[in-house]
Formats: structure tokens, C-alpha cells, sequence
């Protein structure tokens, strides 16, 4: 396998994808000279302030409802140090590996603007966990939108707490001495620059984009062969009707379904046998469509975020002529929204999901046995998981409820509106999740299904699809323990690989 390549950050701001890139995939992140030079124009500034005895938020005073006490001397790299082992409380299940070196490359994508004034060797030991696999255990709760999860990440820093290094969980102290690298000792405004800013639900966000756009390709996939399956009436998709609904997603969504089923014998052979099928099976576009017209615009509101400088106060300016501004830059209201959203969308696909399947495995409208199995009676069949995949809807229902619109009042009235950023984020994670396993219960029972209409050709790639799923799971003949069959399904959605594999029998998948 090739190493992935390296991203360059400095000449144009980061994007969602090279998030991935850096957190999933291993790909080595580096700052251009421009970048560095912005970061110590930066930085210089806040020596200025420092050194000329200057009042300015978080710089030279406490933070929030402190910001009236004013520091001097020694106390400005005691605050820094403070205000990361204060923050550091996170509690709840500890991130995982790639969702944290999300967070942390998109904490370097924020320092990068140059607008924030920490040194720069806080950004260099920041990449060098990145580089050496050093990832800090980061509790997954506690966020309100910023400070707890990259307070655990900058102790680690300090050489306090825990991290995840060469497969194994360590003191901090230990990674880093490993490594021959030191602890820092950090300056003033620091440790704000380390809490502040929204990288945590900006970084989670990358990557629940990433698997969002791998499952809208496997639904539209997976939804194609539940309408074969069901031998659904391929006029509903003419491109002549689909043209004019015009949404983009709608558009994709419908040329999908066409190149899928081409070449379908099944579907040739059912035009005619009803006037119209029910609308989880004639809206796939329209459904579909809409759902990637969210993933579309949250893919947006990510990149802008990446591209915005995130930090309170912001240093602008050079040390000869500067202005340190407060302001609401780091409140995460665009990165929530857009993850609430799709939140919306996704347990949207799951619901439809849910209801194809629950047709496949009823007799009453699907023309099949009951319950996919040749010997129904004796044999329960495929009938539990649709309870499962009914479950795993009704739980989606319930995450899609958006967190943007709670909010709670912190910091002695200092902060009266948060965004609960993080909590949409972690919770679109949840979501996917469970629609994956929603599509991999679907793809099962359509796959089984298909065995009832052999040796009838099924569509190009739709046919590819079940060929796939056969390689690892059998047909389905008699009642045998179901659990791994599901968890293989889910395996091969979580394979970007496979999914190209099936694409390319149809010349793509838009």
C-alpha cells in the first residue's frame, strides 16, 4: 500500500477531506514557511503586549468571568498552565485515535491563520504528536463546544496524563521522553490558545463527513437492489421526470439508480404489474437527493470553518501596529448547525432503509416468502432484524433531535449562549453508525431476496453488489445464528474499496 501523501498547510486553508487525510489515513501534515511566518508575527505581538505591560484579554488577564483580574511576571505562564490542567476535566468513554488527531490537526489548521499568538513551538509539539503517533486519551463528554477535549490534548503537552503510544497506554511523561521529546513550558495566552477555538466539533465533523458520503453511496447501492428485489416500476426514475425535480442530489441520486439496474431482467420483466409502488421504494430519489444535499452543504460550512480563525481574543496586525480584539469568533453555531442537519439526513436514510426491508421480509407485499426463507414455519427466517434495524431507526430518531437549540449559561454569565457543537457532532457519529448497520440488515435481506429470482439477470450493478455480499455471506436456506452475517455486511460497508469495486462494473457512482 502507498503512503498517503503529505498535506501542506499554510498557502490555502485546510480542507474537510485532508482532515481525513491526516487523522484517518496517516497522511503527514506540514506548515509552509508563510504559515510559520504568520504564526510568529503573531506571537510577537503578544510578546509586545507582555513586555509593554499592556491590558488585554486572556493575554494579560484572567479568562472569562475573571477577565478583570490583571497578571504580571510569572503568573502569565502560570495561568497558561492552569488553565489546562483546570480545563482538563472531560469525562465519559475516551475518543478514539483518529477522532483525536482530527481535533488536533484541526487545532494546527486554526493557529495556521496566524491569528492567534501562541509559539511556535506549542504548534511544533503539536505536529509531533501527529508525526510520532503520540494521541492524548481525550474524554469524549463535557463539551459545551470548546476547552475540555484539546485541554487533555495540551497536558499531554506538559507531560501529564495519558496517551495512546505504540499500542499501548501510557503516562504522558513517558511518550514523550520515548520520543525524546520534552514537555513544554508555555507562555503567556498559551494555554487559552490551546482551549480555545473549535477544532473539536470541526475535526469530528470531517470525519462523520467522510462516512456519510461512503453510506449515501452504499444506500443508493443497497436501496437499488430492495426496488429490484421488489420488482418496482422503473418509470418512477425516468430521467425525464427526475429532470424536473431539480435539486442536485436528486439529479445523482436518480442517474445512480438508472446505471444500477441496467440490464435487469427482474425489473424489465415487472414493468406493468402495478400502477405505483409504495414511496419507500419510488422516492429513493427524492429521499436519497435530499439527504446528499445536506452532506453538500455541511461540507460547506466545514471547509469555511477550517478557513476561519478561530480564537478569543484575535491579534491582528504587526507588533508595530496591533489591535487585540474580543469577539465570538470561536462560538461553533455554523459547525452545530450543519451537523445537526445532517444528523437529520442521516437518520433519514436509515428510516427509509428501515422501511424498504420491512417490505422485503413481508409477504403481504413483497411476492416473496415470508421472511426470505424457503421453509417459513420451521424456519423464523429474516423476520428479528427488522426488529433490529426498527430499533436502530427509532434510536436515530432520537439523535436527530438537534443540540444546537439547548443552551446553558456558563462562566458567571460570561458565556449565555453555546452552541453544543460537540455534542451534534458526537452524536451524528452515533447516527452513522447505527445506519450503517440499518443499510448492512437491508443489503442482507435484498441479497436474499435475490436468491428467489434467480437465474433471472439482475442489473450491472446491482448484480455486483450481491456477488460481493456472496463471497462473504452464504444464501440464507435455512435458520443459522444471524449476528455475523450482519457484522460481516457492516464490514464490507465500512470498505471504501469494495464500494469502488461495485462502482466501477457501472462506470462510477456520482
Amino acid at each position: 500500500m502507498s503512503l498517503p501523501e503529505k498535506v501542506l498547510l499554510g498557502d490555502s486553508p485546510l480542507t474537510w477531506r485532508q482532515v481525513v487525510a491526516v487523522a484517518r489515513h496517516g497522511a503527514p501534515l506540514e506548515l509552509t514557511q508563510a504559515a510559520w511566518a504568520r504564526i510568529e508575527n503573531a506571537r510577537a505581538i503578544v510578546d509586545r503586549i507582555v513586555e509593554r505591560g499592556e491590558r488585554a484579554y486572556g493575554i494579560s488577564t484572567g479568562l472569562g468571568a475573571l477577565s478583570e483580574v490583571v497578571l504580571s511576571g510569572e503568573q502569565f505562564a502560570m495561568l497558561s498552565r492552569n488553565t489546562l490542567l483546570s480545563h482538563a476535566c472531560g469525562v465519559g468513554p475516551v475518543l478514539s485515535i483518529e477522532q483525536t488527531r482530527a481535533i488536533i490537526c484541526c487545532a494546527i489548521a486554526n493557529y495556521s491563520h496566524g491569528r492567534s499568538g501562541l509559539q511556535r513551538k506549542v504548534v511544533e509539539a503539536l505536529l509531533a504528536l501527529l508525526e510520532r503517533g503520540i494521541t492524548p486519551r481525550v474524554p469524549s463528554q463535557g463539551s459545551v463546544g470548546y476547552l475540555t477535549h484539546m485541554a487533555h490534548v495540551g497536558i499531554a503537552l506538559l507531560g501529564v496524563g495519558e496517551v495512546e503510544w505504540r499500542g499501548r497506554v501510557v503516562p504522558a511523561a513517558e511518550a514523550l521522553a520515548g520520543e525524546g521529546l520534552a514537555p513544554l513550558r508555555l507562555g503567556a495566552k498559551d494555554g487559552l490558545c490551546l482551549v480555545n477555538g473549535l477544532p473539536c466539533m470541526t475535526g469530528l465533523t470531517c470525519l462523520a463527513l467522510d462516512d456519510a458520503e461512503r453510506l449515501l453511496h452504499w444506500a443508493d447501492v443497497i436501496g437499488a437492489m430492495s426496488f429490484e428485489a421488489l420488482r418496482g416500476q422503473i418509470a418512477a426514475f425516468d430521467p425525464a421526470i427526475i429532470a424536473l425535480k431539480p435539486h442536485p442530489g436528486v439529479q445523482r441520486v436518480g442517474a445512480n439508480l438508472l446505471a444500477l439496474l441496467a440490464g435487469s431482467e427482474v425489473v424489465a420483466a415487472s414493468r406493468g404489474i402495478r400502477t405505483q409502488d409504495a414511496l419507500s421504494i419510488r422516492s429513493i430519489p427524492q429521499v436519497h437527493g435530499a439527504c446528499r444535499d445536506q452532506l453538500a452543504h455541511a461540507a460547506r460550512q466545514v471547509d469555511a470553518e477550517l478557513a476561519a480563525a478561530n480564537d478569543n481574543p484575535l491579534v491582528l496586525g504587526t507588533p508595530d501596529d496591533y489591535r487585540v480584539v474580543s469577539q465570538a469568533n470561536p462560538h461553533g453555531e455554523s459547525v452545530a448547525m450543519a451537523a445537526d442537519l445532517l444528523a437529520i439526513a442521516v437518520a433519514e436514510i436509515g428510516g427509509i432503509a428501515e422501511r424498504r426491508l420491512d417490505r422485503l421480509v413481508n409477504p403481504l407485499v413483497s411476492g416473496l416468502p415470508a421472511f426470505l426463507v424457503s421453509q417459513p414455519g420451521v424456519n423464523s427466517g429474516m423476520m428479528i432484524v427488522q426488529y433490529v434495524a426498527a430499533a436502530l431507526a427509532g434510536e436515530n430518531r432520537q439523535l436527530a433531535q438537534p443540540a444546537v437549540v439547548d443552551n446553558f449559561v456558563t462562566s458567571g454569565l460570561q458565556e449565555d449562549h453555546l452552541s453544543l457543537g460537540t455534542s451534534a457532532a458526537l452524536k451524528l457519529g452515533r447516527a452513522l453508525e447505527n445506519c450503517q448497520r440499518i443499510l448492512a440488515i437491508e443489503y442482507l435481506l435484498a441479497a436474499q431476496a435475490f436468491e428467489f429470482h434467480r437465474p433471472s439477470a439482475f442489473g450491472s450493478g446491482t448484480g455486483a453488489a450481491w456477488e460481493t455480499l456472496r463471497e462473504r455471506v452464504p444464501a440464507y436456506d435455512q435458520d443459522r445464528w444471524l449476528a455475523p452475517d450482519i457484522d460481516a455486511a457492516t464490514e464490507l460497508l465500512r470498505d471504501r474499496a469494495v464500494l469502488e469495486g461495485i462502482a466501477a462494473r457501472i462506470g462510477g457512482l456520482q
